[in-house]
């Protein structure tokens, strides 16, 4: 057997497949400085696929590997589940209130697609989950090989008190098939999505993301657009301090994207006020 064959055999069964995904994930040091900045402690994940060679890497990627509830980031999916399905014709379909007074007053109206996901309404994908099906969810969930795939759930949402879980670099792989309309859903519904998920935008960049807060830890990913292309995020912090912690997921991912001109330098640093709660 050619000696060059029999080493590249030996070593594919040697190296682990976690071994060989981290590969080109550079770790990033100096992005700690601005977690201390906000007293917070976590990870961030980046891929910055501006020009022509992809450049990844992340602040703390042992966390980063590590699979945590998605939260109110799971209504960036969970939006495709529910159109799939059929329960939402399109982002002007209203969903009454139903009654329910919240501690977050823009939950306490009627809401369709966008509302919802700016607001971050639980009630309303409550009830797309109630609708769906957890057989359903899974199959929707192994369909995009979201996290652990696993909607199982004791009490509550499963996608914050239940089993389902997934790491800030799945979350930014799941972002990238969005981005190239590649998940296995219709067209106009990634479209749709992509467009609810605006957060700002200006003459030549679009930033679209989405919050979620667990009570524990919290999450911002999204990406940025530009001619050159994208530069996606996924950031999770602990949030000890809950509420007031809530503002350092937003302000932490910010700070590091202008770090990476990834944002424009005139930007606000103040989170929008929606991130401020999910």
């Amino acid at each position: 057997m050619n000696i060059k064959y029999f080493l590249f055999l030996l070593l594919s069964i040697c190296i682990s497949p976690e071994a060989l995904t981290q590969e080109g994930r550079a770790e990033k040091p100096e992005w700690k400085a601005f977690f201390e900045k906000h007293e917070a402690t976590g990870t961030i994940f980046i891929v910055d696929s501006r020009g022509e060679s992809k450049k990844v890497g992340g602040y703390n990627m042992a966390r980063a590997s590590k699979r945590y509830s998605p939260a109110s980031t799971f209504k960036v999916p969970h939006t495709l589940f529910a159109l799939d399905a059929g329960i939402v014709k399109d982002e002007f379909q209203v969903f009454s209130w139903d009654g329910v007074k919240r501690g977050y007053e823009p939950h306490n109206q009627d809401q369709n697609l966008r509302s919802a996901m700016r607001s971050s309404a639980l009630w309303l994908y409550e009830g797309f989950a109630s609708e769906i099906g957890e057989e359903k969810a899974e199959a929707y969930l192994k369909r995009i090989d979201y996290g652990n795939m696993d909607p199982a759930t004791e009490r509550g949402a499963y996608w914050v008190d239940g089993k389902l879980a997934i790491s800030a670099t799945e979350q930014v792989t799941f972002l990238e098939q969005l981005y190239h309309n590649e998940l296995p859903f219709e067209l106009e519904h990634q479209l749709l999505l992509k467009d609810i998920m605006i957060v700002e935008a200006g003459s030549n960049w679009i930033l679209r993301a989405k919050t979620g807060w667990e009570g524990r830890y919290g999450w911002w990913i999204g990406w940025v657009e530009w001619p050159s292309g994208p530069v996606f995020f996924a950031l999770n912090i602990d949030t000890p301090n809950r509420w007031e912690d809530l503002y350092k997921r937003e302000a932490i991912v910010r700070d590091i994207l202008l770090s990476i001109h990834a944002l424009p330098s005139n930007q606000s640093m103040q989170p929008n006020a929606a991130s401020l709660r999910d």
